[in-house]
């Protein structure tokens, strides 16, 4: 399935921790892989039978199904990884977010190898000037190091990653009560479906029953 890259650059600020300790910082991403070498360990020094470098997600795990998120203000969403089996370090990683129902691939951010996590507010990113519109629905986040997503499997080198699968939606706008209406409702169902509508008409039915009394006395 092919998938279409913003043309716009679009930036996302994450914080997360590496080995070292905590990392914060910006990363720019244009929905490609970025270039870079890397040199913790040489290609020709690493065993042929080595397994290949792995990602595991471990928040939210990868074997859970798909978490729903809220496309709102101030609700930013954090992904955290382990990466193993590694020979070498990846300079960078690009992370990436592909949209089936549209085709369309919305860069997350590019950040150091060494990173384990990401702090992502995808609201905000689709506020800036000429950014993609995040549709309702349900998204694969795509990883991969300097290499890109079309790189195969190499000994000691890190796999590009698929496996997480997670939802973007967006609540519904807040209505006010005196503007609230419910479609296809009757006059009568529209009073039960306000309580303090119902609770002032059986108030005064009550008062009304009760002078009629009163008065036949």
């Amino acid at each position: 399935m092919s998938a279409s890259v913003p043309p716009a650059t679009q930036t996302a600020s994450v914080s997360g921790s590496s080995a070292s300790g905590s990392a914060t910082g910006t990363g720019t991403s244009t929905g490609s892989s970025v270039s870079g070498t890397n040199t913790a360990t040489s290609n020709s020094t690493i065993p042929q039978t080595a397994a290949a470098g792995v990602l595991v997600w471990t928040k939210p795990p990868s074997t859970a199904t798909p978490s729903f998120y809220k496309l709102a203000p101030n609700q930013p969403i954090t992904f955290g990884w382990n990466l193993s089996s590694l020979y070498s370090t990846p300079a960078s990683l690009t992370i990436s977010a592909f949209c089936p129902d549209n085709s369309n691939t919305y860069p997350v951010t590019t950040i150091p190898g060494t990173q384990s996590q990401i702090t992502w507010d995808p609201y905000a990113q689709q506020n800036q000037p000429g950014a993609l519109q995040f549709a309702q629905a349900t998204y694969t986040m795509l990883v991969a190091d300097e290499r890109g997503m079309g790189v195969g499997q190499k000994p000691g080198l890190l796999s590009p990653n698929s496996q997480l699968r997670f939802a973007l939606y967006q609540p519904p706008p807040y209505t006010p009560f005196p503007s609230w209406t419910c479609p296809g409702c009757s006059s009568a169902s529209k009073l039960a479906a306000h309580p303090a509508l119902l609770g002032i008409l059986v108030t005064m039915v009550v008062m009304m029953i009760s002078g009629w009394r009163i008065l036949r006395r």
